[in-house]
């Protein structure tokens, strides 16, 4: 893949603990910080798709109600745990 200069600004806090971080690693500060530039991109990404998924399932009316998920959660480390709630064909007006 090709690469191509890119220059930013960090605080000088953020640079020694990047160097830091890099002399333990054994690898280049720059190395370090486009891995965690990806990592933090495709997390958007990854999070951003889940969330465009939901609302296309709740568009479709399947989803889980407030109700319902607050109900499980409360219901956690309890002798009554309940089991978690599955997306239904409830309309948002019920």
């Amino acid at each position: 893949m090709r690469t191509s200069p890119y220059s930013i600004r960090l605080d000088e806090d953020l640079r020694k603990s990047l160097e830091r971080e890099a002399a333990i690693e054994d690898r280049s500060p720059a190395q370090l910080a486009v891995r965690a530039i990806r990592m933090m991109l495709e997390s958007k990404a990854a999070k951003r798709a889940a969330i465009d998924a939901a609302v296309e399932k709740a568009d479709l009316g399947k989803f889980i109600t407030a109700d319902e998920m607050n109900a499980w959660i409360d219901s956690w480390d309890t002798e009554n745990e309940l089991s978690a709630p599955t997306a239904s064909g409830q309309s948002n007006s019920q």
